[in-house]
């Protein structure tokens, strides 16, 4: 497996290494001993899915607060998407900027996205699935999210936008909750419980 960090740190890029032969490839697609050996969280209690049915779908941004922050491995394994990660890590250098990274079925590529970090994507074709290990279950009462065309977060989505939930086009504006996110997202300080905002799972 081949991991390339991106300017935001922890945050990797993962490449499958191919060894081909007349049939077509094999390839390791996970590897706890190498996330591991680049300081990255393996643990999976939660794979997610979700189907898109329309190009242009956006998924996002979601994160969880402490102290059920995600770690995420997301692939996309039918279609094509771009996925954009948030640093919301509050004594990050990099706090509240974002990267793309397009992950399709013909690029085998993964993102590897760290706890403390929001995350979206807009898929670029019909049908798109995409399929992510979580390193926390899901926590509703931690559960909260950024809007995916708030101004102070500047995400530019290379399609126009087909489908968007309610419950996504409702998240609260940045610098309405940048306070509190701020304290809550900070380690090693007590961490309140999330406004709880619905029982109903926020999909990816």
């Amino acid at each position: 497996m081949i991991f390339t960090e991106t300017r935001l740190a922890g945050a990797f890029i993962v490449d499958v290494q191919k060894r081909e032969d007349a049939r077509g490839f094999f390839a390791r697609e996970f590897c706890d001993d190498e996330f591991r050996a680049h300081g990255l969280e393996p643990v999976a209690p939660q794979t997610n899915m979700s189907l898109s049915h329309k190009a242009g779908t956006i998924r996002g941004m979601h994160f969880q607060y402490p102290p059920a922050v995600e770690s995420k491995v997301v692939r996309c394994v039918r279609g094509a998407l771009v996925d954009i990660i948030v640093d919301l890590r509050p004594e990050s250098p990099t706090f509240l900027e974002h990267v793309a990274v397009e992950l399709t079925e013909d690029n085998w590529r993964s993102l590897y996205v760290p706890g403390r970090f929001a995350h979206g994507f807009q898929t670029l074709r019909d049908d798109t699935v995409c399929i992510y290990r979580a390193g926390h279950r899901y926590a509703p009462d931690c559960e909260a999210g950024l809007r995916y065309n708030d101004p102070r977060l500047g995400l530019t989505w290379p399609v126009p936008v087909s489908t968007v939930s309610d419950k996504d086009t409702a998240f609260a504006d940045f610098d309405c909750v940048e306070h509190d996110l701020r304290q809550r997202m900070m380690l090693g300080t007590p961490q309140a419980a999330a406004p709880h905002q619905s029982r109903e799972r926020a999909l990816p």
